[in-house]
């Protein structure tokens, strides 16, 4: 006999009290993620003020902290909460007032790889994220330096201290040397 995993949709995920406790919808099964670490931490919160202040600069839409949900798939529900997501100002002014998760996929996802995430749930991370609509992600990476860029699954660029991180279509202008994303303190 085979037990049957009981799925959840985004909705009553909402609904769940988790005090602190860092999950994910995938598939409409809750994952749990341990907690950030300092340099996980310091890396998003810097990399979202940046964006913050080219974005408001701009006025190009809005951006959105960690475990902001994000609806990507329906039935079964998948909710993501990237590290930090950006929307552009049309999609974003259709989600305001709104209560609950994000509605769609974020313009720019931005994931901080810890280093108990495996490459396989990076990779899915990835693929639910422009599968859903995404036009960009981000997987930043500590431990090697670098910032792989995902316009698709086949424009990919990965990205060294020496390089600068650009916004391209999704945020015009927007230009940053890599290095600087991990000497942010």
């Amino acid at each position: 006999m085979s037990s049957a995993t009981m799925t959840i949709t985004a909705e009553e995920l909402e609904r769940m009290t988790l005090g602190e406790q860092r999950v994910e919808l995938v598939r409409g099964e809750v994952i749990t993620m341990a907690p950030a670490g300092a340099e996980h931490g310091e890396i998003a919160g810097f990399t979202f003020g940046v964006l913050f202040q080219f974005v408001r600069a701009h006025g190009l839409g809005s951006l959105y902290a960690a475990e902001t949900g994000f609806v990507l798939a329906r039935n079964p529900d998948t909710v993501r909460a990237p590290d930090v997501a950006f929307v552009a100002a049309e999609r974003a002014a259709q989600q305001r007032g709104r209560t609950g998760f994000f509605e769609g996929a974020p313009d720019l996802a931005v994931e901080v790889v810890s280093p108990h995430d495996t490459a396989e749930e990076v990779e899915a991370k990835v693929l639910d994220y422009l599968e859903a609509g995404a036009r960009m992600v981000w997987i930043v990476r500590p431990r090697t330096r670098t910032v792989t860029v995902y316009r698709s699954l086949r424009e990919v660029q990965v990205l060294r201290p020496g390089d600068v991180l650009e916004g391209g279509d999704v945020l015009p202008g927007f230009a940053v040397p890599v290095e600087t994303i991990f000497s942010a303190g």
